[in-house]
């Protein structure tokens, strides 16, 4: 059984409830990912994969599929401002990339996914040295809480088999 990601999408949701597991459910169906298992794993994209369109992705998800995933959480009762971001450095040829997660208290997502950015492009270069051509991205997303509601913010990189 080959289970080497072909391709790889980005997303993000926020939810909000009175219960902390249903902001996080309206989170996950916000990002448009609540209909799979999700199998949360480390950090690398295998050399070849494709990063594609988020709409494209989704299509190709179906109810109960085993998915994996990284992603990145927050969830808050009390009024702050919380973010969460994957950043995803791929190497232009032949070696595979990285993903790493991001999640925080009083940061906007710009601030949030440059920082997941960086620490995907600082993972590919500790790792193979000098890396030159490298292609970077990211998704954020931020919410803020209110006392006594729960606001849970996702983003993910979701790997496809």
């Amino acid at each position: 059984m080959d289970l080497v990601p072909k391709q790889v999408f980005l997303t993000k949701g926020v939810g909000r409830h009175k219960e902390q597991l249903c902001s996080f459910e309206l989170a996950l169906r916000n990002a448009g990912i609540a209909k799979c298992n999700l199998v949360c794993v480390s950090s690398i994209i295998p050399p070849g994969c494709r990063l594609i369109q988020r709409r494209a992705g989704l299509r190709l998800l179906k109810p109960g599929q085993i998915t994996f995933v990284v992603m990145a959480r927050r969830s808050c009762n009390e009024a702050r401002l919380i973010a969460s971001a994957i950043g995803c450095a791929m190497p232009i040829h032949g070696m595979h990339g990285f993903l790493a997660e991001h999640a925080s208290v009083g940061e906007d997502c710009k601030r949030t996914g440059s920082y997941a950015e960086q620490l995907a492009a600082t993972m590919l270069s500790s790792a193979s040295g000098k890396v030159k051509n490298i292609k970077t991205s990211s998704i954020a997303q931020a919410a803020r809480c209110r006392s006594g509601i729960w606001t849970t913010v996702v983003a993910a990189a979701v790997l496809l088999i």
